[in-house]
C-alpha cells in the first residue's frame, strides 16, 4: 500500500493525442494542496516513441514512462506501480481541473469520512465554441447509495463520468486497475470500486471534459453498438461479480496512523 500523503494523477497519452497536454500541465501545475500534501503527475505514453512525452516539462513531481501500446486502459494500469501517492486519480491528456481547489477538495472529503473508499464529481463538456455546459444527470452531492451508479448504468446511463473518480489507490490496486477493454475503463474501474466500498459525490465540479473531434470518443469505433454493447456487459459484470463476494474494502489502519502522525 502506498504510504505517502501524495496523490497521484495518473494521465495516458498517445502519439496525436497531446496537443492539450501541456493545458492539462498547467491546470495541475495550479492545485493548492492541503498542508504536508504534494502532487504527482503520472504520465504515461501509449507506445514507446517518446514523441507524446517531449512536451511535458521534466520536473521532480513529473513521472514520465512509456510501454507496449495497448490502449488507454493498459497505459493507466501499468503506470499504476509508479505512483507513490496514497491516493490516486486519472486525468485524461486533453482535460482539465476547473479550479485550483479541485483536488485539494478530494483529499479533504476522503480523510474527513474513514469508511469512504472514493469519490466523484460533476462534469463540465468544454465545447469547441468555448462554451461549459453543465452535465444533464449529475446526481445529488453526499454519500452515494450503495449500488447507485451500477444500477444507473443497467437502467440505461452512468450518471458521472469516471475520470473523475480519486480514490484510495489500495483500492484501485485491490479491484485490479484498468480492465482490458478498448474504452470505458475508467468507468469501469468506478463500477468496480463502488461494487466493494462506499462513495461520495462531490457539490462542485472537479473535471473540464475538453470535446473536440480527434478524442477517442468520437471516433467511429468507439460509436460502434455491439463494441459499446460489449464494454458495459463487461464493466457491469465485473461489478456485479465483486459485489456478490460480500467483500468490503476499507482503508487500512496504519494509513490512517501515519496521516496523523504526519499531520502532527
Amino acid at each position: 500500500m502506498a504510504q505517502e500523503r501524495v496523490i497521484s494523477v495518473i494521465t495516458p497519452v498517445h502519439v496525436g493525442g497531446d496537443g492539450f497536454i501541456l493545458e492539462t500541465f498547467e491546470s495541475l501545475a495550479s492545485q493548492k494542496l492541503p498542508a504536508g500534501w504534494s502532487l504527482e503527475w503520472v504520465v504515461q505514453e501509449d507506445g514507446r516513441t517518446g514523441e507524446p512525452l517531449r512536451g511535458v516539462p521534466d520536473l521532480p513531481w513529473v513521472s514520465k514512462g512509456n510501454g507496449r501500446a495497448g490502449g488507454a486502459a493498459r497505459a493507466r494500469t501499468v503506470a499504476l506501480p509508479r505512483a507513490r501517492g496514497s491516493l490516486v486519480r486519472t486525468l485524461d491528456a486533453d482535460d482539465l481541473l476547473p479550479d485550483a481547489d479541485v483536488l485539494a477538495r478530494d483529499i479533504d472529503v476522503l480523510l474527513d469520512r474513514p469508511g469512504i473508499g472514493w469519490c466523484v464529481s460533476p462534469c463540465l463538456d468544454l465545447l469547441p465554441n468555448g462554451e461549459l455546459k453543465e452535465g444533464p444527470n449529475d446526481p445529488a452531492p453526499g454519500l452515494l447509495p450503495d449500488g447507485f451508479l451500477l444500477d444507473s448504468l443497467i437502467e440505461g446511463e452512468l450518471p458521472v463520468m469516471g475520470t473523475t473518480m480519486t480514490a484510495h489507490t489500495a483500492l484501485v490496486r485491490a479491484v485490479g486497475g484498468w480492465p482490458a477493454i478498448p474504452a470505458f475503463e475508467d468507468a469501469a474501474t468506478l463500477l468496480a470500486c463502488e461494487a466493494v466500498s462506499s462513495g461520495w459525490v462531490q457539490e462542485q465540479p472537479g473535471e473540464i471534459y475538453r470535446k473536440h473531434t480527434s478524442q477517442s470518443t468520437a471516433s467511429v469505433e468507439y460509436h460502434d453498438p455491439k463494441e459499446r454493447e460489449l464494454r458495459v456487459r463487461a464493466s457491469i459484470e465485473r461489478a456485479l461479480a465483486l459485489r456478490d463476494t460480500g467483500w468490503r474494502w476499507t482503508p487500512a489502519e496504519n494509513w490512517w496512523q501515519l496521516v496523523a502522525r504526519q499531520a502532527s
